[in-house]
């Protein structure tokens, strides 16, 4: 047997069973979400129903996170955006003490797709910034050691306001997250 003919064939059967599936398949409809989250979680309609809720509030094309919590009553938080796990490369980006945060308000967002190593991969940006007065957010693979004590510097100085933190995941799925939040924000 030839193994390119093989594979042709599994492409062809998986193909013709994807559109088999679709023809079979339905759209489930609102009240049947929270049936079917109930069952997902051991019968328990209070969080089928909560389920349900979420989708109403975030629409078919949002997303929806369970977890585990440490309270015996379950709730449902709303995030407006994009919420990810990462935090500042450096203590020096805090702006809010009270709470270690680094919090601006309309500031631009450098995506970029790579290890930021070179200070001077920066200055356009940066000299935009000042010139202009908006804060930076700059999200990356990573940002070496040069380059960040170059932004931590001049934002320590109060020449800049700039904060930088790694892009979320890794791969080519930091690149889809990369390309989410430019969606988000109106980038490009």
């Amino acid at each position: 047997m030839n193994p390119v003919q093989i594979a042709r064939g599994i492409g062809r059967t998986a193909d013709a069973l994807v559109s088999e599936l679709k023809l079979m398949s339905r759209e489930i409809e609102d009240h049947e979400i929270a049936h079917v989250a109930a069952v997902s979680a051991g019968n328990d309609y209070a969080v089928g129903n909560m389920i349900s809720d979420a989708f109403k509030r975030v629409g078919r094309e949002g997303m929806v996170r369970i977890e585990n919590g440490r309270s015996t009553v379950n709730s449902l938080e709303v995030v407006e955006g994009m919420q990810f796990e990462r935090g500042y490369l450096s203590p020096f980006f805090v702006t809010n003490h009270a709470n270690m945060s680094a919090e601006y308000t309309d500031c631009k967002i450098l995506l970029v797709d790579k290890i930021i190593s070179d200070p001077r991969e920066l200055l356009r940006v940066c000299f935009s910034a000042v010139k202009e007065d908006f804060p930076l957010l700059i999200i990356a693979e990573d940002v070496e050691e040069e380059a960040l004590s170059t932004l931590t510097r001049n934002k320590l100085s109060g020449m800049i306001k700039v904060a930088a933190i790694k892009a979320p995941s890794f791969g080519e799925q930091k690149t889809q997250c990369l390309e989410d939040i430019a969606i988000i924000t109106g980038g490009t």
